[in-house]
């Protein structure tokens, strides 16, 4: 996996995390997950990379089932509760058996 994958995969995860509105201590995942990303960005910077624009095309046009599952590779490395975690697989459920009802 390429430095662009991670950092897009890192940014989904904060995006994925960011729309867990049952999960109450959501905002100190997010810290970490932040602190997390600009730690990756200043180890492996790329030139002529625009993260900003990145984040925003992930942020806008990234499905929810996606962002999640990047989160749930990115949890673990944040040392997140294992309550979220189970959230976030739970939120995943829920999508897939949405998106079966609608075929």
């Amino acid at each position: 996996m390429n430095i662009k994958d991670t950092f897009k995969y890192l940014v989904g995860a904060y995006y994925g995390i960011r729309e867990m509105d049952n999960y109450e201590l959501k905002e100190y995942v997010l810290k970490d997950i932040e602190n997390y990303i600009r730690d990756f960005v200043k180890d492996n910077y790329i030139e002529n990379f625009d993260y900003e624009k990145e984040a925003r095309i992930i942020e806008d046009e990234m499905e929810l089932k996606t962002k999640l599952q990047d989160s749930l590779i990115v949890l673990p490395k944040v040392n997140a509760p294992m309550e979220l975690v189970l959230l976030v697989k739970a939120r995943l459920k829920e999508l897939r058996e949405e998106e079966l009802e609608n075929l």
